[in-house]
């Protein structure tokens, strides 16, 4: 089996590795699923030179619990040869284990059942405002939507076709790094999409940064593109325990572009949040909730990435060790000194597939960027970076 793991910023390099997978039940309530690499020939010279990594023995235990729960038990021991120096505002995520440890599988893991079980919940447990989502299929085509939002959202801070990040515009405060990659979205044209981002420390907690941006009611004060116009949430889908995991729809006030809303999702987990957001015109979210398929409804989603800054020391394990339980709550991590935030646009660059980086282009994006980041700070009273 093949797998990349990422940081969603610009600024960690992906790990990339070959591995063999062995599953088994145990016994009777118990499997075991465990993990170790396994090296291709000429294997060193697909993969970035910037990380060489190895994944020794790791894996899950999963024990059947009464009440049709799950306890899993986790454990990651990873051999890793850094080429080049760690970016310094990842360095203590990084090493904390909170980046690519055990805990941060265990917490993705109880997201996603979590949204698997919103999604095949029968009755419309929805929340709308306006009555336009009239069906337990429109709630499912909906999350579909959002998923697929997130997952183009993810995608575009790894793009799959070899280009490397580049550095558009840096200071002592942040720097915006971007790269070019082909729309491979069904619902997108064969077009050139730019995607661009910039990472920034703030000395505030990630629950506290992840609450301001998902809050419709402050979303005039960072969002650039609102124009400072006031939103409001016109439809709402719980996505999990936690109230911040959800699907909402977003339409902007005072505006002639009635016709225009903003599909979003928030979602957060003891590793860290997102807030993924896209335009989608009035027609394709109706068809959306009216339950029909909507795979080919084209998405080009913006966002921020959240996550602690790792400056606590954490709990692990000898020689690169780390392992983690959890029966059911969210991981038991330390309070975090701040927070990293990463700020991502995309935009359709050109419909020609040779289609190069413009002055104009580069001006586009760090304007869109530096404001963003300059906005943020303001509201939350953050003058300065880590």
């Amino acid at each position: 089996m093949y797998k990349e793991l990422q940081v969603l910023s610009p600024l960690v390099p992906t790990r990339q590795f070959y591995f063999l997978r062995f599953c088994q039940q145990i016994e009777q309530g118990t499997w075991a699923i465990v993990d170790i690499s396994y090296d291709l020939p000429h294997q060193e010279n697909q993969f970035a030179a910037s990380c060489k990594t190895h994944r020794l023995l790791s894996g899950c235990l999963i024990q059947d619990m009464p009440n049709g729960y799950s306890k899993v038990t986790w454990l990651e021991h990873w051999e890793i040869e850094d080429k080049v120096p760690i970016h310094r505002l990842y360095m203590d995520l990084i090493h904390s284990g909170l980046a690519f440890g055990a805990e941060k599988w265990l917490s993705s893991l109880q997201r996603i059942c979590e949204r698997y079980a919103c999604l095949m919940v029968t009755s419309n447990s929805s929340h709308d405002l306006l009555g336009v989502i009239p069906s337990p299929e429109g709630k499912r085509s909906m999350m579909k939507l959002a998923q697929r939002m997130v997952n183009n959202f993810c995608a575009s801070l790894n793009p799959s076709n070899g280009q490397q990040w580049r550095t558009l515009s840096g200071s002592n405060e942040f720097e915006v790094r971007a790269t070019l990659h082909k729309s491979t979205d069904p619902g997108q044209p064969n077009a050139m999409v730019l995607s661009a981002a910039s990472t920034i420390w703030l000395p505030i907690p990630p629950e506290n940064a992840f609450s301001f941006f998902r809050d419709e009611r402050t979303r005039p004060r960072w969002d650039v593109l609102s124009n400072q116009n006031p939103v409001e949430e016109v439809a709402h889908i719980a996505n999990g325990s936690h109230p911040g995991n959800c699907i909402s729809v977003i339409r902007a006030l005072n505006t002639s572009q009635s016709n225009m809303l903003i599909l979003q999702e928030s979602c957060i987990d003891s590793s860290g949040s997102l807030v993924v957001y896209c335009p989608v015109d009035l027609h394709h979210i109706n068809i959306a909730m009216s339950g029909e398929d909507p795979s080919y409804i084209p998405l080009l989603p913006s966002g921020l990435t959240i996550s602690p800054d790792g400056r606590p020391d954490q709990e692990r394990g000898v020689n690169g060790a780390s392992t983690s339980s959890n029966t059911g709550g969210v991981g038991g991590r330390l309070p975090s000194a701040g927070s990293l935030i990463t700020v991502v646009f995309q935009i359709l660059l050109s419909n020609l597939p040779s289609a190069k980086l413009s002055a104009e282009s580069v001006t586009t994006i760090n304007n869109l960027i530096s404001n963003t980041v300059h906005q943020i700070k303001a509201a939350l009273n953050c003058s300065t970076s880590g």
